[in-house]
């Protein structure tokens, strides 16, 4: 049933884009098991698609071997796959250059890196992705079928036999427009498919982890963040490295700090210990 109500949702998504767009439906993946399941479903429905990939910079070297790996064999199918690079103010950038940039931390109510490095691609086409319901308070807030505008009340959010579902599927505005085909799977319902349609799995997840995002994302608990910095030491240094040049920055600007080192800024960040400051003047 849930399988059979998703290909459906995707079936209307790609009519939509290939009615509106002229273009194939586009599927994100982020290289972790939702996007894995959108993946397989999108292939068994039989529709057209392109199958994108928005670099963070700050994804597991498994992440990024998976995506490589899917990737491969989704073009052998003759499938297009795409990997696109962040920018920021039209230059190349990562999470290490930004966060100087930016002057502050991402964290919870701040998340710019999402915007920049994440959610830029897509505009003027019709995407899929694999949001759900059961990831977050947040993402219940989502729909089957959405039009993002940054106006809140000129979001329009539509769900299976909305009434106005069809004045959606007849705007001819080229803004972009979301589907999340399993918005209202469960994360058993998720693993109950991988493993029936034996479906191949970011190796993260047989590592003891749960999530696969970006490595010390400030959205994860804090224990968990704690584990991911404990296996992947690398990025705890590269973060510091950006905290100090963060901080130097901040200085150059005039921009009061009590804050010395990047370490210091790190710990708070974690929440290991708040030294002296909690938050920074913009």
């Amino acid at each position: 049933m849930l399988e059979k109500k998703a290909i459906e949702r995707l079936k209307l998504a790609s009519e939509m884009s290939l009615q509106v767009y002229e273009q194939p439906l586009i599927i994100t993946v982020s290289g972790g098991k939702d996007s894995d399941v959108l993946l397989h479903l999108a292939e068994k429905s039989g529709i057209k698609f392109e199958a994108h990939h928005n670099l963070t910079t700050a994804d597991a070297p498994e992440t990024v071997y998976h995506i490589r790996s899917t990737f491969a064999a989704l073009e052998e199918k003759g499938i297009k796959c795409s990997i696109n690079y962040p920018t920021y103010k039209g230059k190349g950038v990562s999470m290490w250059s930004l966060i100087p940039q930016k002057l502050i931390p991402p964290t919870r109510l701040i998340r710019y890196c999402c915007e920049i490095l994440k959610e830029q691609n897509g505009k003027n086409r019709m995407i899929a992705t694999g949001v759900r319901w059961a990831e977050s308070t947040k993402r219940k807030n989502r729909a089957v079928y959405e039009k993002p505008h940054r106006e809140k009340e000129k979001r329009i959010l539509i769900n299976d036999n909305s009434n106005t579902r069809m004045l959606f599927e007849n705007c001819r505005l080229k803004a972009k427009r979301v589907c999340n085909p399993i918005i209202d799977w469960t994360d058993n319902d998720i693993w109950d498919y991988i493993n029936s349609e034996k479906i191949k799995t970011n190796e993260l997840y047989q590592c003891g982890f749960q999530r696969v995002g970006c490595i010390g994302c400030p959205l994860a608990e804090k224990s968990k963040r704690g584990f991911e910095f404990a296996r992947f030491p690398i990025y705890k240094q590269n973060y510091i490295r950006a905290f100090d040049k963060m901080l130097l920055e901040r200085e150059k600007r005039g921009k009061e700090t009590k804050w010395k080192t990047g370490e210091e800024v790190f710990r708070w960040w974690v929440m290991e210990e708040f030294p002296n400051q909690i938050s920074l003047e913009l």
